[in-house]
């Protein structure tokens, strides 16, 4: 079986996981939509700055709990599913872009569900060019957590706490595709060109891409 098709069939099986647990669907997206809610209750804030502060708030909330989505996987992963997948002969390289494809569907159905709640909710006037910009910045910051998070959760496998030592991974490697996707809607609403901003986050995929493949055999020997 090609490396692909192996990728496609984990994929396959981390998505029959979730529609069985849920956890997506019934937990981290109702707490989003809920801190939607509760942010500008805390903040003080009338509707016109709500509106005017509503995107920046969608990306604030989306990486938070988009690390959750990040980290589902290796919050189950077990010794005895990656001897299981050793067994059966599973490329480690495989594992990390099944696991990627899989965890990307998931986050781009939560980022589309914060996001239409967030313009649900704050009524930030936004232009059919800045939501087509907000939908392009989502789905590249979805394939970046993703990455980061399957890579992180390499990482901290088998040690203590690893699902909070793997959120401070991602929390300040993060920091390149909030910028990303901010600045990219921001360049729509000064009239400049969103083409540098995709660029760096696109940039940003594919080097966490490379490092995650280039990296899945030796990490996965390191935990034997």
């Amino acid at each position: 079986m090609t490396l692909w098709r192996q990728a496609l069939e984990i994929a396959r099986v981390d998505l029959r996981v979730e529609r069985h647990v849920g956890e997506i669907l019934r937990v981290i997206i109702p707490f989003g939509i809920i801190s939607l809610i509760v942010f500008p209750l805390a903040m003080g804030a009338q509707a016109s700055s709500v509106a005017r502060f509503g995107p920046a708030i969608f990306w604030a909330l989306a990486v938070l709990f988009g690390m959750q989505v990040a980290l589902r996987q290796s919050a189950s992963d077990s010794q005895t599913r990656r001897d299981l997948y050793a067994l059966l002969g599973v490329d480690p390289a495989a594992r990390f872009a099944g696991r990627v494809l899989s965890g990307t569907f998931l986050m781009v159905a939560f980022m589309l569900a914060l996001l239409g709640s967030m313009i649900l909710l704050y009524g930030p006037s936004l232009s059919g060019q800045e939501t087509f910009a907000a939908l392009v910045a989502s789905g590249l910051v979805s394939i970046g957590l993703t990455e980061l998070g399957t890579l992180a959760g390499e990482v901290t496998s088998g040690l203590r706490n690893r699902t909070a030592l793997a959120s401070l991974i991602i929390a300040p490697l993060a920091v390149p595709l909030v910028v990303g996707a901010s600045q990219t809607v921001e360049a729509v609403t000064q009239g400049t060109g969103i083409l540098p901003w995709v660029m760096l986050l696109a940039a940003v995929d594919l080097a966490l891409a490379v490092a995650g493949v280039g990296l899945a055999r030796p990490l996965d020997e390191a935990t034997r």
